[in-house]
């Protein structure tokens, strides 16, 4: 399923040659590695990496497959469940959606890039705080979409908060502390 990946930023020796993803599994080893591969650029996190992909992968398969990005999880696979949820040049987008080709020259970040364990971002320390996560799958889309929406147009009430998290589906049930979480980081709490 994997060929290779390569950071533009001093690749280890592991990392020189160039993984390519395919979503199908269908490697194409009658004609040989590369054939149908385009040649990409993306930028994940701050750090570029030249990519050589099936121009079907899309942007979660790639970062989860091809750059070993995890924190980004598959949910539906259909754009239904926001577990995918990324910034592109600042917006969220579900991965799963998103070829990665199309995401080539811009800015993606991932929940790996939003904060860690030093120095979380307030929506990741608000979700701690206020439990606002059961099982965590849906929590990195969540906080994601959380810490996009603080760049939006929302009103104060839950309710907008609501609204504007709407696409991403919590099966734990624990909505009321993502607003919770969500408000507290807008200083609604």
């Amino acid at each position: 399923m994997l060929l290779a990946v390569a950071p533009a930023a001093s690749p280890s020796p592991a990392a020189r040659s160039l993984l390519m993803s395919y979503p199908s599994g269908d490697a194409p080893h009658a004609h040989g590695p590369g054939h149908g591969a385009i040649s990409t650029t993306l930028c994940v996190n701050g750090v570029e990496h030249e990519l050589l992909l099936d121009p079907r992968a899309t942007l979660l398969d790639t970062l989860r497959e091809t750059l070993h990005l995890t924190g980004t999880k598959k949910g539906c696979d259909h754009g239904q469940c926001g577990a995918c949820t990324v910034h592109l040049d600042g917006r969220r987008v579900n991965a799963c959606l998103v070829l990665a080709a199309a995401a080539g020259g811009r800015a993606v970040t991932t929940i790996e890039g939003l904060g860690d364990a030093r120095t979380p971002h307030p929506l990741q320390a608000a979700f701690v705080a206020h439990d606002g996560y059961q099982c965590g799958y849906c929590t990195a889309g969540q906080i994601m979409s959380a810490a996009a929406l603080l760049n939006e147009p929302c009103g104060d009430s839950d309710d907008e908060v609501r609204e504007l998290m709407s696409g991403n589906l919590c099966r734990c049930g624990a909505y009321a502390n993502i607003i919770d979480a969500v408000q507290d980081v807008r200083g609604n709490r």
